[in-house]
């Protein structure tokens, strides 16, 4: 019986090193598309981080799997390094797909009371805020290296659980209500984003959320179920891979090979001309 768990121990590790790698190639290419040939606007802005946040949780997971690999230690630290970059993700999609859900149910309305640099504003807070939203309650509970603290650990704990479900509760809810509004109340055409929303909040519910349990019980599932865990890391590695393929394929059209910028820039539903500087994503978008 530990032959059998320690083999799939190591086929669950190698499967996860092999899609992380693949995601890093994926969300290497959007970043340097997007940072760099298309030009930023609001939609393009929040894609841009959720690509650098898959991008930075599929590389501490692979980086710190290596290692572990190479020193044959386990860590709780190498889980806490990699949920950093989740997390953000997690918060970023939540903001997207609340965006997208307003755009969508309110357009002339949204589009002219929304601030400019809305996108960009937000996109800081979350980067700034998650940081201290994953390490104190990692910290309080022990997972850093310190003494743990059993009553600051059970608030700072409870507060981080509430937080993660709320962003899930969010994107979830958002996604419900532009699929029903778009899919079947609304007279106007399905915007383009359409798909890459939708698919975004399935691959959340599908292969995100085990690793919200694994941060919300880890205690429990490490002592009840120890394959989860490994488990839940490569279901998010598929969660973080898989959105670059949500891109291309919402952006693909039959006919003969298209470049990747032009791809992107119809998975964002704008189809604006090739300029010297790169493809323009204009504010009227939203």
């Amino acid at each position: 019986m530990f032959g059998l768990w320690r083999t799939i121990n190591n086929v669950l590790f190698y499967l996860t090193l092999a899609v992380g790698l693949a995601g890093l190639l994926g969300n290497g290419l959007v970043l340097w598309h997007l940072g760099l040939h298309i030009k930023k606007g609001p939609l393009s802005l929040y894609l841009l981080h959720l690509a650098a946040a898959d991008f930075l949780f599929l590389g501490c997971q692979v980086g710190l799997s290596a290692a572990q690999a190479a020193l044959g230690t386990q860590d709780s630290l190498y889980f806490v390094v990699p949920f950093l970059g989740f997390s953000a993700g997690l918060w970023l999609l939540a903001a997207f797909t609340t965006e997208r859900c307003l755009s969508h149910l309110f357009p002339a309305c949204y589009r002219g009371r929304r601030p400019r640099h809305t996108s960009a504003v937000v996109c800081g807070l979350i980067w700034a805020l998650t940081p201290p939203a994953v390490l104190l309650p990692a910290h309080a509970c022990g997972l850093l290296g310190a003494r743990t603290r059993p009553g600051t650990c059970l608030r700072y704990h409870a507060a981080s659980v509430t937080w993660l479900l709320s962003l899930v509760c969010g994107a979830c809810g958002a996604g419900l209500v532009l699929f029903v509004w778009g899919g079947c109340c609304s007279q106007r055409p399905r915007p383009q984003f359409f798909g890459v929303t939708l698919g975004s909040v399935l691959l959340l519910l599908l292969c995100g959320l085990p690793l919200v349990f694994c941060w919300s019980l880890r205690p429990l599932l490490g002592f009840l179920l120890p394959l989860f865990l490994p488990l839940a890391t490569l279901l998010a590695c598929v969660h973080g891979s898989a959105r670059p393929l949500l891109h291309f394929m919402s952006g693909r059209q039959p006919g003969p090979r298209q470049p990747l910028r032009a791809v992107l820039q119809r998975a964002l539903g704008e189809q604006a001309p090739l300029e010297a500087g790169g493809l323009s994503l204009p504010m009227g978008l939203l």
